[in-house]
């Protein structure tokens, strides 16, 4: 008897633990929900500049991961010029982005999937998408 309560209880847990572990947000599929319509994946700029020279610039003034993650997600909750991790040009091409609605959960995977974006191909000096041609034209 106490085999079949043990394993009815674990029956009855796993689809709750299945359950869960969908609800944590794919960072890609926030991307491609709500930053897609502006933000382009690699240069071409669409209205908004790159995720890969974003990421790059994340990569080049954060040491950690989850540093980097923490400073976009305030970023995209409050974004000001002050808080801005991109070439400065960026922002006087495209603007400031606004604020972003999405919960916790969605700003975090997000972030996440944008900082795994890095190419260590793309920090060489030039290319980086803000026009600048110093090497420093790194986008947010």
């Amino acid at each position: 008897m106490k085999r079949i309560t043990i394993i009815i209880i674990a029956v009855l847990l796993a689809p709750a633990s299945a359950e869960s572990a969908s609800t944590i947000p794919d960072g890609k599929a926030v991307f491609e929900r709500n930053c897609s319509v502006c933000h382009s994946l690699n240069p071409p700029p669409k209205s908004a500049p790159p995720i890969v020279p974003i990421a790059s610039s994340y990569h080049r003034q954060f040491a950690s991961k989850t540093a980097g993650i923490n400073h976009m997600v305030a970023f995209m909750r409050s974004p000001t010029k002050t808080a801005s991790k991109v070439d400065p040009e960026a922002i006087a091409r495209f603007g400031l982005m606004p604020a972003m609605s999405l919960d916790e959960g969605e700003l975090h995977a997000v972030a996440g999937w944008v900082w795994d974006q890095y190419s260590p191909n793309i920090n060489k000096g030039k290319g980086m998408g803000a026009g600048s041609g110093n090497g420093s034209g790194n986008c947010e």
